[in-house]
């Protein structure tokens, strides 16, 4: 069986440091997420990406670069792109064209939304955005809010199939986030251990539905860290009846799954026990996923300044090594099949190439 590389875990400041350099020629790791923290200008991130890819050319840079509000990169050059929010607005008012027609231009600026957010980061040699938001807006969620198409799950998975559109001709795939549902829970999972109590029947009907329409479409997805208990007592993100009997047996999704970020407080309180990093990432990947993000925790700020993805990098070799863990069939094809498979031009080419120059004048 083909090592497969899991770990996707960040890096501290503006380059690569040594042990930043270690931990990601480690087979196991196999990827990078870059934050606000990472970024000085183009010139700088551009350097970095082409630095990484030097080390390992099969490293999968990633990033949450959404728009609104989650938009790691903002300034000299990068556009400013909507919240998700304005385009299921822009859907909602036909004002004086023919029924239908705002629903087809908020399609249209989806596409233009997602080919300008895909071709600014490629430009720079970031692989994939952590998008799209495919959380219904209940009005409930403070975490999810303006960061989804809005509630109705129809409206959401033909805008999200537009955005996807737009990225695919970047030469970028696509996540979707976070199934089965985090817009209805009020509690913020970084901070809390959400819970939703509706039936598994309601959220097959709302909430987890774009999944099932986009499963031809979708390139990877994230589960949430929320327990749904009357469907497991496991968050989403743990339960391989949520990834393996509902979402792949159900639905039909045959992508990579990710899990979210392992150091949040819904992650790793598991049955009532609070797990080491080590024993979330492999019940993590015992369940489904194909990978495991580690995040904030190469700052020297967090304890023992990246003590904890040592640490990860460390159990992990050897849960594997006693056969606590093994790579599920097919999850480093899908992990590489996100790496783009096209050239994207470089940043001053992008700025006068038609196609970008049209799907910018496009972007609201």
């Amino acid at each position: 069986m083909t090592q497969h590389a899991p770990l996707i875990i960040d890096i501290a400041a503006l380059g690569l440091s040594k042990i930043d350099r270690q931990r990601l020629k480690h087979p196991l790791v196999g990827g990078v997420i870059l934050f606000a923290r990472n970024w000085q200008d183009r010139a700088q991130l551009t350097q970095l990406c082409r630095d990484i890819k030097k080390l390992r050319h099969d490293l999968l840079i990633c990033v949450d670069h959404e728009g609104g509000r989650v938009q790691r990169f903002k300034t000299d050059g990068f556009t400013h792109l909507p919240p998700m929010r304005a385009l299921g607005e822009r859907w909602l008012h036909d004002g004086k064209g023919a029924a239908g027609s705002a629903a087809l231009e908020a399609c249209n600026m989806a596409t233009a939304c997602g080919f300008v957010l895909g071709s600014e980061l490629r430009a720079c040699g970031v692989d994939l955005s952590f998008t799209p938001v495919l959380d219904l807006d209940f009005g409930a969620s403070g975490v999810i809010g303006d960061r989804s198409f809005g509630r109705d799950p129809r409206v959401v998975s033909l805008l999200a199939k537009s955005l996807m559109h737009g990225l695919l001709q970047s030469g970028m795939a696509n996540c979707g986030k976070h199934f089965p549902g985090h817009g209805f829970v009020k509690a913020d999972s970084h901070t809390d251990i959400p819970v939703d109590r509706r039936s598994l029947k309601a959220i097959l009907a709302d909430d987890a539905a774009p999944y099932g329409w986009l499963n031809t479409s979708l390139s990877s997805v994230m589960p949430a860290h929320v327990i749904y208990p009357k469907v497991d007592t496991r968050p989403a993100g743990f339960s391989s009846r949520w990834l393996n009997d509902i979402l792949r047996g159900q639905l039909g999704f045959g992508g990579a799954i990710f899990s979210d970020d392992l150091s949040m407080a819904g992650a790793r309180s598991i049955d009532g026990q609070q797990l080491s990093y080590t024993q979330a990432a492999v019940m993590a990947l015992s369940a489904g996923c194909d990978m495991v993000l580690l995040c904030n925790q190469t700052l020297a700020s967090s304890a023992g300044g990246g003590h904890a993805v040592d640490a990860l990098i460390d159990g992990l070799t050897e849960a594997q090594l006693k056969g606590q863990w093994q790579p599920q069939e097919g999850s480093e094809e899908r992990r590489r099949a996100l790496l783009p498979r096209i050239q994207t031009p470089h940043w001053d080419a992008l700025m006068v190439q038609p196609d970008y120059m049209h799907a910018l004048d496009l972007v609201p």
